[in-house]
């Protein structure tokens, strides 16, 4: 059933297909769903939603998500609709909504010369979730070039944020404990270089990653946070794991951090997986591995 028109268009829809959403291609159906475009649609929406006795769950591009196989309840919220790309060149700023891929926003930097997210360029998700989960790569993250992010509660309030408010730390902002919608953020870039080589290091960047981490199946990235002094996928190597499989859910060969979807995998056999993983970490090292993928529903 889908419900609430607006312009002969259906806004929320029910029983949609959260495996369609996410990058690990896992998971039920969300039970409300919608993606609004612009400010007209998230207002009605919002209203919608503040007429229901429903839980409510932000999603961008669901690459950093495992959602259970029995869906999630109340109403999905995606902004991998929500699209705008601003780049100032007076200031060096650029201002992007939160359902551009990031990946998309480093090479438009690059092309004009202007460093700041080289590392950006293999990240799969949005800049909406690289604000919330503070994403990053070879040593530099989202953190590092964000002058401001505008964000958004489901009844209308809207707030401009600043870093120093965010609480960022590896892998983590505030914004993970709130029910706040990101909108857009505002990166502070550094101009002035040559084109080429901007272009040739971000270059550099994606096919070192493309070297050392699986492309070819579908998976959430990263799944554990690395713990002090470690990195997660040494840690799992070391235990001869790569390659461990449960249905069709696998550590990955090329990057023990990685679980990958061989074909039909369940989102219960990859949760079965990793905590497999986790106990034999515990067990060999007395390293207890958090994931950095966010598990949503019930497993």
């Amino acid at each position: 059933m889908n419900i609430f028109k607006q312009n002969g268009d259906s806004l929320i829809l029910s029983d949609v297909s959260l495996a369609n959403l996410t990058s690990w291609r896992v998971g039920g159906l969300a039970q409300w769903y919608t993606a609004p475009r612009n400010w007209q649609e998230l207002a009605a929406a919002f209203t919608w939603y503040n007429d229901q006795d429903l839980p409510l769950t932000l999603l961008g591009a669901g690459s950093n998500l495992l959602v259970s196989d029995r869906g999630i309840p109340g109403l999905i919220l995606s902004t991998r609709h929500w699209r705008y790309l601003d780049f100032d060149e007076a200031t060096a700023q650029v201002t992007v909504s939160a359902g551009e891929p990031i990946a998309r926003v480093a090479w438009q930097a690059a092309k004009r010369g202007w460093r700041g997210l080289e590392w950006a360029v293999g990240i799969p998700g949005t800049v909406g979730g690289a604000v919330v989960m503070n994403a990053g790569a070879h040593g530099k993250a989202i953190a590092d070039c964000l002058l401001q992010a505008k964000v958004i509660s489901p009844q209308g309030n809207l707030e401009i944020l600043q870093p120093e408010m965010l609480g960022y730390k590896y892998r983590y902002s505030l914004l993970q404990l709130e029910q706040k919608l990101v909108l857009d953020a505002t990166l502070q870039l550094q101009p002035g270089f040559a084109k080429e080589v901007v272009r040739a290091e971000t270059t550099r960047n994606l096919q070192q990653r493309k070297q050392s981490q699986p492309y070819d199946r579908p998976s959430c990235g990263s799944v554990f946070r690395n713990p002090p002094g470690f990195a997660a996928g040494w840690l799992i190597e070391q235990l001869g794991l790569k390659g461990y499989q449960i249905g069709e859910a696998q550590v990955a060969h090329r990057h023990a951090n990685f679980i990958l979807n061989c074909g039909q995998a369940t989102a219960s056999e990859i949760f079965q997986l990793i905590g497999y993983v986790q106990g034999k970490v515990e067990e060999q090292w007395g390293i207890t591995l958090e994931t950095e993928v966010k598990l949503v529903g019930e497993f």
